[in-house]
């Protein structure tokens, strides 16, 4: 064994990326790949583009079930401690009026729903998206640069069940990509 080979790192196919000119091609490209059942893949598009959802075959997000349910933990928690601090733990009479009433809990019962969903959406956002995540084989490619400019581009992952780069590259090429790309990624030895 040569002291070259001992060096060299080995490689592996991490993706297939592929670019489109415009948004009508990334869609109907997409609605494509939905088609022949792949899993493990994702659109690049340096805005937001109607109907990609649809074509890409994506349920409704999770995201409000979690914000609902960060509501109703604030909520529920706000009511606790008020009931507990204002009710049982340290009862005060201000104004004649009752230790645990209603109207002086709102404010502290929005505040406590509203910071508890916003909490319960950035971090399930980020749970949901498996972020963050530093880095990726598709920061490999110059070409992917301008997926925040002006290209729109699709990505197939190799850890897709029916992954064979030659078959993915001659889909895309059937769905007139501009350009299609092999990217690697080392692997540990």
């Amino acid at each position: 064994m040569s002291a070259a080979s001992k060096t060299e790192p080995k490689k592996r196919v991490a993706l297939v990326l592929a670019q489109f000119e415009t948004a009508a091609d990334v869609i109907h490209a997409a609605a494509k790949v939905r088609d022949a059942g792949y899993n493990c893949w994702d659109t690049h598009t340096p805005f937001p583009i109607h109907g990609m959802d649809k074509a890409m075959g994506l349920p409704d997000s999770r995201v409000g079930w979690l914000v609902l349910g960060g509501a109703l933990t604030g909520l529920t928690a706000g009511f606790a401690m008020m009931w507990w601090m204002n009710g049982v733990d340290y009862p005060t009479v201000v104004g004649g009026k009752p230790p645990f009433t209603t109207p002086s809990m709102v404010p502290v019962l929005f505040e406590l729903t509203v910071l508890f969903s916003s909490f319960a959406a950035v971090f399930g956002m980020f749970g949901l998206n498996k972020l963050p995540r530093h880095h990726h084989p598709i920061f490999e490619s110059d070409r992917f640069r301008s997926a925040t400019d002006d290209k729109f581009f699709i990505s197939i992952e190799a850890e897709d069940p029916k992954f064979n780069a030659d078959k993915v590259r001659s889909l895309f090429e059937g769905a007139n990509a501009k350009h299609v790309e092999v990217l690697e990624e080392e692997v540990e030895a």
